[in-house]
């Protein structure tokens, strides 16, 4: 499907992507009309200049033609308005055992099939107009795209067996560090957590849905991936589901990252091979909660120190916004928060952070707590069987270590200070699995690792114990 043009042939093509097309119009409505792929087989053209044609204006044009093809993405309808008047689009791409394509309907054209469409389903699709693809728009591996117009038909196929569902070049998240910036490529994996949306502005004034996931894949490594527009209001990550992405776009802000535009296509818990494969390794134990780290790999791995090469970004010289800016090549840079070019910008910091879980952590000493209106913060020094660390608790991971939450701990606090003391006290020589996250801090020219506590939960002997049995299998694999 990269290529269905002769360059020798001197004609017009009033068709898309059919590489074959047959010498007989295939009638509308047909229940099995002669199809042809969408790309050709093995490099061959000739059937391209077989067939009867008709002479339009010194251009051949071929006869019609008849595709199969499966969707595998929908777009939602957009609006237009400018001096030449009001228009509206959607588009889809589709997909058959030979490619992919894009397919793009206008005004007329999706008042006559938009509500036919749907994501998945089989159609014949006959006639269209081929042109050299707008990357810009669409991240198939493609040359050429397709626009219906009135001479188009679109009917449902019932013969869908052998059509595949979506083709798809999985990149592990692991290699994601070997890609280059604004890649386009393909992901699959768990959906571990999920954040709320949020509603941002663009430079036109268009108020766009925004969220974020975190995805793991069998490499055990995290990826952020933010979903955009009606993806981002309606995705539900409960139960953790397995999700593909086709045509994500690779950010390195704040690390890798991807960014599942309005051309990709996002699919919750598909019916394919690699799904399945995820899922089975998931329900065996893989991937767990999080990165699993003992408190001596804090040290020795250097976690939370960052990237220096990253930890700087070029923002918005308004005192009110730090929305990264994007250089123009003219000696100015735009805000696309503040629809404003500037001569300047200012310098921020990120400094990185890392989540991990200790493997099985005891609390060796509480201290330091606080109680102010109903928040309580304390620290403790949690010890594994290699190093010891101190970690910041606040309220929720707190109330889960003592046992106690914040209001009767005020109330006691006030009243019986012995008994309150005697909480901490009681707290020590417990153990449970501490979800930290830890990141270099700067005071007076040292240096020293800060950890906060994100989560604390019960050790489940079960499951730890399993975990344990996998890791010596692995351990004995690799002798």
């Amino acid at each position: 499907m990269n290529k269905c043009l002769n360059p020798d042939m001197d004609i017009t093509y009033n068709v898309v992507c059919a590489a074959y097309l047959s010498q007989s119009k295939a009638p509308q409505s047909a229940p099995n009309p002669s199809v042809h792929p969408l790309q050709p087989q093995n490099g061959n053209y000739g059937s391209m200049n077989k067939g009867p044609s008709r002479e339009f204006g010194g251009k051949k044009a071929m006869p019609p033609w008849t595709i199969r093809a499966r969707v595998t993405n929908k777009s939602g309808i957009r609006t237009w308005s400018n001096s030449r008047g009001d228009g509206k689009l959607f588009s889809m791409e589709i997909v058959d055992e030979s490619g992919e394509i894009r397919v793009t309907a206008f005004t007329q054209e999706v008042d006559k099939f938009y509500s036919i469409i749907e994501t998945g389903k089989v159609f014949y699709i006959s006639k269209g107009s081929l042109k050299i693809a707008n990357k810009q728009y669409s991240s198939l591996k493609n040359d050429y795209e397709m626009t219906l117009n009135g001479e188009s038909t679109i009917i449902p196929c019932e013969d869908t067996q052998d059509v595949p569902m979506v083709q798809c070049n999985f990149v592990s998240i692991a290699d994601l560090e070997a890609r280059e910036k604004d890649a386009i490529l393909d992901v699959i994996g768990v959906c571990k957590s999920v954040a709320d949306v949020t509603r941002l502005t663009t430079k036109n004034n268009r108020e766009v849905s925004k969220r974020t996931i975190n995805l793991m894949d069998q490499s055990g490594k995290l990826v952020d991936v933010t979903l955009w527009g009606e993806e981002a209001e309606n995705f539900d990550g409960s139960g953790q589901p397995i999700l593909a992405i086709k045509g994500a776009k690779l950010s390195d802000y704040g690390g890798r990252s991807l960014s599942a535009s309005f051309s990709s296509t996002i699919m919750v818990n598909p019916d394919i091979p690699e799904a399945y494969k995820l899922r089975g390794w998931t329900v065996g134990g893989g991937g767990g909660n999080t990165n699993w780290k003992t408190l001596t790999d804090i040290k020795t791995e250097h976690l939370g120190h960052g990237d220096k090469e990253n930890c700087l970004y070029q923002a918005c010289p308004s005192q009110d916004c730090n929305k990264k800016v994007v250089d123009q090549q003219n000696g100015m840079f735009r805000c696309e928060k503040c629809d404003k070019e500037f001569p300047n910008f200012k310098y921020r910091l990120i400094v990185s952070s890392w989540n991990m879980s200790c493997e099985y952590a005891t609390i060796a000493r509480s201290s330091h707590h606080t109680y102010t209106l109903a928040l309580l913060v304390f620290k403790a020094n949690i010890a594994d069987y290699g190093d010891n660390q101190w970690v910041t608790c606040f309220q929720e991971s707190a109330e889960a270590i003592l046992g106690q939450n914040a209001a009767y701990l005020g109330q006691l606090k006030d009243s019986n200070e012995a008994a309150f003391e005697e909480i901490f006290q009681q707290a020590n020589f417990h153990t449970f699995i501490f979800r930290n996250r830890v990141k270099l801090e700067t005071y007076n020219d040292e240096s020293r690792i800060k950890a906060t506590v994100m989560e604390v939960k019960p050790v489940d002997h079960k499951e730890y114990s399993k975990r344990l049995i996998m890791n010596i299998r692995k351990m004995a694999a690799a002798q």
